[in-house]
């Protein structure tokens, strides 16, 4: 079909941007398929904004970039209604939250009060200001960063808000090989640069919507449920909610959907399990994580 051969392309371009990260491309991809939200956390410099940027450049879709510092207000991001002499009334002006897909870049450097300014917008794909309720465009997607939670002007993503990201990925360092080429093709300017869109809006809410049509057969639904059931047992973690539960099966179908199927297997399941549910597991930065997740996966029998 046309949406995936398109998705494919913008797969190949992406692994063209990000070197040597193909999971980490995948599983990104992944989430915007889920109709979820990703978080992006990892030490500066290993490309997280550029995975964020080259994933909105690579959508036909409306996006808006916001640089998120320790003195933004929510207004700053949501909008503000604005006093208007000529006609005596107040009229709302759209911050950047009103797009398709908004980039978040460092959002753990701004207020707790700023950070939960994006939780009803995550989750009712609304905007509530001055007892008012504006819908936000469709597909909406907030793509995040942040910096690993011992670094200075940090602040902790509250378990809330951390719950309303779908995943949770990092990239890590390059391999030897990789980050050579990376030098050797440095030559003062981005691989951003020529990035044209490879999918429109129609294809994208297309491509999410057969996400929902494929196949989940019971045993595999009793293996995701078993997985979600034993965290519930455990005393060195969170417990994963009905609504983490949802999100795996959303992205477990979407996982199988970018590998060409319309049926899901326990591989997809264990494919994407430890990047939706690590950061609800342990709340912590994902460079302290004790790989709870796998943890999980090893208790568990697979029966398939």
């Amino acid at each position: 079909m046309a949406e995936i051969q398109a998705l494919q392309q913008l797969e190949q371009k992406l692994n063209q941007v990000i070197l040597g990260k193909p999971q980490a491309v995948r599983l990104a991809l992944c989430c915007l398929l889920s109709e979820g939200h990703l978080l992006i956390e990892d030490l500066p410099g290993l490309g997280k904004t550029t995975l964020a940027h080259a994933l909105a450049l690579g959508l036909g879709v409306q996006y808006k970039r916001v640089q998120f510092t320790n003195d933004m207000l929510p207004g700053d991001v949501l909008g503000h209604s604005i006093f208007q002499r000529d006609t005596q009334e107040f009229q709302f002006k759209p911050g950047a939250i009103f797009s398709q897909i908004l980039l978040a870049d460092e959002i753990n450097r701004a207020s707790p009060r700023t950070q939960s300014a994006l939780l009803e917008a995550m989750e009712e794909k609304q905007v509530s200001i001055d007892g008012f309720a504006y819908a936000l465009p469709k597909p909406f997607f907030v793509i995040a960063t942040q910096n690993p939670l011992f670094h200075a002007g940090t602040n902790a993503l509250p378990e809330s808000q951390l719950d309303r990201f779908l995943m949770r990925l990092t990239l890590g360092f390059p391999d030897l090989q990789t980050e050579k080429l990376i030098l050797q093709q440095d030559h003062g300017q981005s691989r951003l640069e020529g990035l044209t869109p490879c999918l429109d809006e129609m294809q994208l809410l297309k491509l999410q919507h057969q996400v929902l049509q494929v196949q989940v057969t019971d045993a595999l639904l009793d293996y995701l449920l078993s997985l979600v059931t034993q965290s519930r047992q455990q005393q060195d973690c969170l417990p994963l909610s009905p609504r983490a539960a949802k999100a795996l099966l959303r992205a477990t179908k979407a996982f199988a959907l970018l590998s060409g199927r319309h049926f899901a297997t326990a591989e997809d399941v264990q494919q994407v399990f430890p990047c939706v549910t690590e950061h609800r597991l342990n709340p912590g930065s994902a460079r302290e994580a004790k790989s709870l997740s796998q943890m999980l996966l090893r208790q568990v029998p697979c029966p398939l």
